[in-house]
């Protein structure tokens, strides 16, 4: 995100976070580093189990079946993660001129720990909350999640 809007200013529109308003930077980012370490090593067969069975467990099926049928890309996970862990913080927002909305999961205390820090850095920024939803608010809250960058998509048109 960062590299981008700083070398293509003039194509970013507009930005949404959903999920992802903490610093990728310090010591909790070692288990991330340790899981990214052992992707590669394991069958892809194993992630690809887990992943179908446990969001079975917590949403019905009509919210999760597209993302099982679509697949997992785990093959990705050690240069994407790469990319972020330690260089990611409130401050790359900085580097987005564009407006942007920081949208969280009310209930998701770790990944919108920084929620506040990256509102900051980037002052037309706006933070919205789903309620009651967690850090896969788009599968807690559908609806409320779709309705949240509609709003903010038309938004952006609407500036032209």
């Amino acid at each position: 995100m960062e590299h981008f809007a700083r070398r293509r200013p003039e194509q970013l529109r507009g930005l949404v976070l959903t999920g992802a308003s903490a610093s990728t930077r310090g010591a909790w980012a070692t288990p991330y580093r340790w899981v990214a370490g052992l992707v590669p090593r394991i069958p892809a067969d194993r992630p690809t189990r887990w992943n179908d069975r446990l969001p079975l467990r917590h949403y019905p099926p009509d919210v999760v079946e597209a993302t099982i049928r679509s697949g997992y890309a785990f093959h990705t996970l050690p240069v994407a993660w790469g990319e972020i862990l330690g260089r990611f913080d409130a401050g790359a927002m900085r580097q987005v001129a564009a407006p942007a909305l920081i949208l969280n999961g009310e209930k998701d205390s770790l990944f919108r720990s920084g929620e506040a820090d990256f509102a900051r850095a980037h002052r037309p920024a706006r933070v919205e909350l789903i309620p009651r939803a967690g850090h896969p608010a788009n599968f807690d809250a559908p609806d409320a999640s779709t309705d949240a960058v509609r709003r903010f998509a038309r938004q952006l048109t609407a500036g032209r």
